[in-house]
């Protein structure tokens, strides 16, 4: 392991996203995006060398959460106050409603597959429940219940073989692990990990199936073996870690929201991501 791996910086300058700063995601060319750049309701851009925007103003109604990218230059957002997975085309910044289900309780964040199919994780923060969705590419803008009666379901991600999705649960601090068949039906629930204390949050997998896990309320990054063993734990100049991507020029740069600093963070991997892997496939 080299001795500039896991260690954390300042990549953006703190307090310039707000406390709901979420939803961290690369675009082919490095470009960053996450949620409530400034002011709420925003998307906000980031270059390479650090340099934020705002790139977009959401409608009024709609509050961004989770994101994800794909090859085609698409920007999928969890739109928690709307009921929304929102379309963005990153060249024109023309936003469609992908999916519009009413009886979401509120999509928080996502994971997506090669060929686009995308996974929402959908809490009930209220009632401490939760629920995981589906939506298929040619799903005509229908979203399919996968399970209900979760805990506070949040994290959620595709291992790189997509034989696997890992959905976490906040409040009761737990990883589930499912199966993944062809058609991306879940099967054999069982429980991937458990921890004593702190929170869960986002989450995202590098290219050997190892999960990378913000530690809401710790201010660490836990990257869990596919096993289920924690090999390391990244501290971040802050607690309140909300989510993680990555990207970068080898895609090791593992790119973590915080909120009680109001920034993204910075630290290098070992491993490339399996969402920045994504991304270099056409």
């Amino acid at each position: 392991m080299s001795d500039s791996n896991f260690i954390s910086r300042s990549f953006t300058e703190p307090f310039g996203f707000t406390k709901s700063i979420e939803g961290p995601a690369c675009d082919r060319e490095g470009n960053l995006y996450a949620v409530n750049f400034a002011r709420r309701h925003t998307i906000g851009k980031v270059t390479p060398a650090g340099e934020c925007t705002i790139f977009l103003e959401l409608a009024e109604g709609s509050t961004g959460c989770g994101m994800r990218t794909n090859q085609h230059g698409d920007l999928f957002i969890a739109d928690h106050t709307g009921h929304n997975i929102l379309k963005v085309d990153i060249a024109t910044r023309l936003i469609s409603v992908y999916v519009h289900e009413p009886t979401m309780n509120q999509p928080n964040d996502l994971a997506i597959t090669s060929s686009g199919v995308i996974f929402a994780s959908d809490p009930n923060w209220k009632d401490s429940t939760g629920q995981i969705w589906r939506m298929d590419p040619s799903g005509n803008g229908r979203a399919v219940l996968l399970e209900a009666n979760m805990g506070t379901t949040n994290g959620i991600e595709v291992s790189p073989d997509e034989k696997t999705l890992y959905v976490n649960e906040t409040r009761q601090r737990r990883i589930w692990a499912y199966d993944l068949s062809a058609d991306f039906q879940i099967s054999h629930k069982r429980l991937f990990i458990e921890f004593p204390d702190f929170g869960l949050d986002g989450m995202r997998c590098d290219i050997a199936g190892n999960l990378y896990v913000t530690r809401h309320g710790k201010g660490t990054i836990a990257k869990i073996s596919p096993s289920g063993e924690i090999l390391v734990e990244v501290p971040l100049l802050g607690k309140d870690c909300t989510n993680l991507t990555f990207g970068g020029p080898d895609g090791r740069n593992c790119y973590v929201t915080v909120a009680d600093t109001g920034n993204i963070q910075l630290f290098q991997a070992d491993l490339p991501g399996r969402c920045w892997q994504l991304l270099q496939e056409t």
